[in-house]
Formats: C-alpha cells, sequence, structure tokens
C-alpha cells in the first residue's frame, strides 16, 4: 500500500512507519521537521495547502498523528499551541483530500481515549460517556475539549470517496526512546515507580504490536467507520499496573507518591497530573465485535515482553 503519515515522526508515527516500511509498503512521513529515514518524508506547516498534498493523490491510506505535545503545562499559550496545532492540521489535510483527483480510501484520525469522563467502570463506544463529570479539574475539560474538537474537524470535513476512523488511543507500550513505556520503565529503575495518587485510577493501554495489527485490521474492514477504541481489552487500575511493571523490570521497591507530591513534581517537570490521575477505563467494543484477537491483551505479558525489548 501507499501510507501517507501526518505527524509521523513521534514515537508512535515511527513505530507505524518502521512496521509499514519493513513489510514492504510505501510510506511517506509528513511532517514540519523532516530528517533523514528509511521512508520518505515530506515537509509541512501543518495549517496550509501546498507540495505536500500531492503526496495523498493515489495513497491508499492516511494516518494523521499531527498535533503538540500534551506533555507540557496547561498555560494559555501552551492551549492555543494544542488546540490549534490539531484542528489545523485535521482541516487542511480534509481540504487536501477533497482536491486529490484519486483520493485516499481511508483516513485513520487521531483521537483519544481521554474524550470520555474520569471513569472506574468500562467505556466502550456504544455506551462510554463523553465529557467531563461533575467536579473535573480544568486541566481534564481542557483534555477532552481537544479531543472533541480534533474529531469535529475531521467530521467536518467533505470527503465521501474516503472513509474516516476516529482512533480514541489508549497510551500505546513500545520499546521506542521518549515512548511513554520508556517513561514508566525509568521511573520504575530508579525506584520511583509505585502508586500514584490512591491507585484506584484506571489505566488503558495497547501493546505496539496490537496497535500496528488493529489499524491494519481497519484498513482492511470497510465496513467500519466512525469511532473506534484503540485499546487493550483490560485496563486495569494504577497500583496493579504499575506492580506489574515491576515484575516486568524486575525492581522490588516503587516509592508510592500522594496527589499533593505529584502536583509538585508536574511543576517542577512542566507537566501535568492530568496524565497520571484521571481514571481512563476505555475498552475495545468495536474491535472486538468485528473480531480482532490481541496479541497481548493482558499487562503483565506484555510488560514481561517489553522489558527486553527496551534493553535491546
Amino acid at each position: 500500500m501507499k501510507i501517507v503519515l501526518a505527524g509521523g515522526t513521534g514515537a508512535i508515527g515511527e513505530l507505524l512507519a518502521r512496521a509499514w516500511h519493513t513489510r514492504g509498503d510505501e510510506v511517506i512521513a509528513i511532517t514540519r521537521t523532516p530528517h533523514l529515514m528509511k521512508w520518505d518524508m515530506v515537509e509541512w506547516d501543518g495549517r496550509t495547502l501546498g507540495a505536500w498534498a500531492d503526496t495523498l493523490d493515489g495513497a491508499d491510506v492516511l494516518v494523521n498523528l499531527a498535533g503538540a505535545s500534551v506533555n507540557c503545562r496547561y498555560t494559555e499559550p501552551n492551549r492555543r499551541r494544542i488546540m490549534d496545532s490539531r484542528v489545523d492540521s485535521t482541516r487542511v489535510l480534509g481540504e487536501a483530500i477533497a482536491r486529490a483527483a484519486r483520493p485516499p480510501r481511508v483516513w485513520l484520525q487521531s483521537s483519544t481515549a481521554t474524550i470520555y469522563e474520569h471513569s472506574y467502570t468500562p467505556n466502550d463506544e456504544a455506551t462510554g460517556r463523553i465529557g467531563v463529570g461533575e467536579h473535573a479539574p480544568d486541566t481534564w475539560r481542557f483534555s477532552i475539549e481537544v479531543a472533541q474538537a480534533w474529531e469535529a474537524a475531521c467530521n467536518a470535513a467533505a470527503t465521501p470517496q474516503t472513509r474516516k476512523l476516529l482512533l480514541r488511543s489508549a497510551m500505546v507500550m513500545s520499546p521506542e526512546k521518549g515512548g511513554i513505556f520508556d517513561t514508566l520503565l525509568t521511573l520504575v529503575r530508579r525506584g520511583l515507580g509505585g502508586t500514584a495518587g490512591d491507585g484506584r485510577q484506571y489505566l488503558s493501554w495497547i501493546h505496539g504490536t496490537d496497535l500496528v495489527n488493529a489499524l491494519d485490521f481497519l484498513i482492511a474492514r470497510d465496513d467500519i467507520a466512525g469511532a473506534v477504541n484503540i485499546s487493550s481489552p483490560n485496563p486495569l487500575p494504577n497500583a496493579e499496573f504499575m506492580a506489574d511493571l515491576r515484575a516486568a523490570a524486575r525492581v522490588r521497591i516503587g516509592l508510592p507518591a500522594t496527589a499533593w507530591m505529584l502536583e509538585l513534581g508536574a511543576r517542577a517537570m512542566q507537566t501535568e497530573t492530568e496524565l497520571i490521575l484521571k481514571s481512563r477505563c476505555v475498552v475495545p467494543g468495536r474491535l472486538l465485535d468485528a473480531g480482532f484477537t490481541f496479541a497481548y491483551p493482558g499487562w503483565a505479558t506484555a510488560a514481561t515482553e517489553l522489558c527486553p525489548e527496551r534493553r535491546r
């Protein structure tokens, strides 16, 4: 296939590009910062049409991962950057598809599992509650507003020949340097991988192999469109998640951190505790109903496989 990856230079983009390039697909990454890789890269600004739009003509698949990192303090300038980078890039990709003589047959649009409210019960696509719920902190509200605006921008694009899939992705666990697993494993190895807050908040996740396989599955299934949860069928509370990771890493001690300690640490690291304390209990209802089989449905097995891969 010819696959175009917008914003394809982050950890997830490189995971997907590497997998598809290795099996022989033609991969083109559209990025603000092109650099030398085994696949082609084309520069864009993420806002305006340009020569990069020609890559979509004749493409089989568009995957949009573009957006500024949310690993920052949610100041007003950072909020504008996070929101605008997602909405603008999605809007202009829709314009490019509309102008293409041979538009992509499927558009895989990034969204996020954080679109669902803070919950300790499973959220699937049919019954999950989208929104903030009561007494949610302002930072949590912002994250959901971003997710909703991101999806709305994709839905608003006039692309009648292109099937759209909104990927409500959980945290992707893969051995790439700079990814979320790399960050968590580093904390564990430093003795800081204990329970966060009360440890009851759920963490939804997916193994990188299952991410690639799930996207391949969705690309091949012309009967599936709209929102799809991209997550393992087994989210688990933070306390259990970190205990399994410590066991896989063979680290016996993990210092716990209370909510106020996490807030101090987040300020020092210029990030937000929402990424740690919001309960994301998300399950892949549509993938399971469609017959998708997970290679790594359980976290303990996934973590055991990932730890030596990260060392290599």
